[in-house]
């Protein structure tokens, strides 16, 4: 099936095109407002524990603004039915809208062609789409499959799955004292053996920005197929799939203002015209009989059943909001910030931040030694401030650096400097209260 052209629309009042179109209708911005950026979040209004909310969780999930929150609201409101199956005009209109986000999505990303984007729920959806399917077609007994040691969770545990059932091999490259992915190490490692490499662009716990481009460039010289987790990059910076070169990026909708429940698998389309589909329903089929069955086209072979329709239409208003602020902006103010919090923090010696890769983005991880980050965290939290505590689903890296958690406070643009101020002050109430 075909994505329904958004010219085909023929009504105003379609998800998105309220405060979304006074949005991009202004001009863009030509130096970072954080001001302006703010009052576009109402949940930053927000009072905790008699204090103003200062939100530094932001690598776990982003606020969103109101314009993806009144796209939602008229989705549901004005436009709501399923897609690609009603000949009446709210199912052609709520078609039309989801469709338009994977064309918005397309853009963002730079991809070749609208159908090289496939709708899921999120970046774990994606790689696991890709170790079944990709997987179950070109991995074999005595294969190999390259990931780093600062992978999430989401990058690790789909490929041990993949290994258990067709008796290839998980290798992993090392990172330094610093987190920094070691490419010498890389480089031994690629082999013929090797079908696939998966590692993220940008660590979730380190902060650290993996060299992806370069790594893709040798995985290929090699024959190996390259996926990169590119949920915490996506909100950060411009993504170019064509320039990195990679065969698959995978990100999700909350992490760049979007809806929860909600993300993209972007794949080659010559690659993903060779993979069987995962999952199996309506929606991803040509015909069915009891005799057998064949499948959709691109991209819907790959997305089985009433998909997030609401999500997919508040994620490109998503697209749309970051477009605006301009991303070349947005990371230069999210490094002066990321410097000046790291600032702040070097001068408390019971410190130690984890993660001083020289390219990094975004977040701060750190410890106090005798202090555990839940501890940590509690207190913040008393002050209004709310950062993240755990292993941030990268177990390894916590062995790697002999710790069992972080406490982590991670930036977006919609931060300030008197907002990181007010954590290093927070962290004076911690050591006040332990030591």
């Amino acid at each position: 099936m075909k994505p329904v052209s958004p010219s085909t629309r023929n009504d105003d009042r379609l998800p998105g095109t309220g405060k979304q179109a006074d949005l991009v209708s202004r001009e863009p911005q030509q130096t970072f407002d954080v001001a302006r950026v703010r009052r576009d979040f109402p949940i930053l209004k927000t009072i905790i524990n008699g204090h103003p909310l200062t939100f530094l969780d932001s690598a776990a999930s982003a606020q969103k603004p109101s314009c993806v929150l009144e796209a939602l609201n008229v989705f549901y409101t004005g436009c709501y039915s399923n897609i690609h199956r009603g000949v009446y005009a709210l199912s052609e209109r709520a078609t039309a809208a989801y469709e338009e986000s994977r064309v918005k999505l397309r853009t963002l990303i730079n991809a070749k062609e609208t159908e090289e984007i496939i709708f899921l729920r999120g970046t774990t959806e994606a790689i696991n789409l890709v170790a079944n399917s990709f997987g179950q077609m070109a991995v074999g007994e005595g294969d190999e499959i390259l990931i780093s040691h600062m992978e999430h969770h989401s990058n690790i545990v789909p490929w041990q799955l993949l290994c258990e059932r067709t008796g290839a091999k998980l290798m992993v490259v090392p990172i330094d004292d610093d987190g920094e992915f070691i490419f010498e190490e890389y480089e031994k490692l690629l082999g013929p053996r090797t079908k696939l490499v998966a590692v993220t662009h940008q660590s979730n716990s380190l902060g650290t920005v993996n060299p992806v481009k370069e790594i893709t460039r040798r995985a290929h010289e090699e024959g190996a197929v390259v996926l990169i987790d590119g949920a915490q990059a996506i909100a950060h910076k411009k993504i170019d799939v064509r320039d990195i070169g990679c065969d698959f990026y995978a990100f999700s909708g909350h992490k760049m203002f979007g809806p929860t429940g909600v993300g993209v698998l972007y794949g080659r389309r010559e690659i993903l015209e060779k993979m069987p589909p995962w999952q199996g329903g309506g929606d991803m089929i040509r015909t069915v009989s009891f005799e057998g069955t064949t499948y959709a086209d691109l991209p819907h072979k790959f997305e089985a059943g009433t998909p997030d329709i609401a999500g997919g239409i508040g994620l490109g208003t998503a697209v749309d909001y970051l477009s605006h602020l301009d991303l070349d902006l947005v990371g230069g103010y999210e490094h002066e910030l990321l410097s000046y919090g790291e600032g702040l923090l070097g001068e408390f010696p019971e410190i130690r931040i984890i993660g001083r890769a020289k390219e990094k983005s975004a977040v701060i991880s750190f410890v106090i030694d005798g202090i555990h980050p839940h501890d940590i965290g509690t207190i913040l939290d008393k002050e209004g401030i709310a950062i993240r505590t755990g292993h941030h689903c990268t177990q390894p890296v916590m062995h790697r650096f002999g710790v069992p958690a972080t406490a982590r406070a991670s930036i977006a643009c919609y931060n300030t400097k008197e907002e990181l101020d007010r954590l290093a002050r927070g962290i004076r109430t911690v050591l006040e209260v332990f030591c």
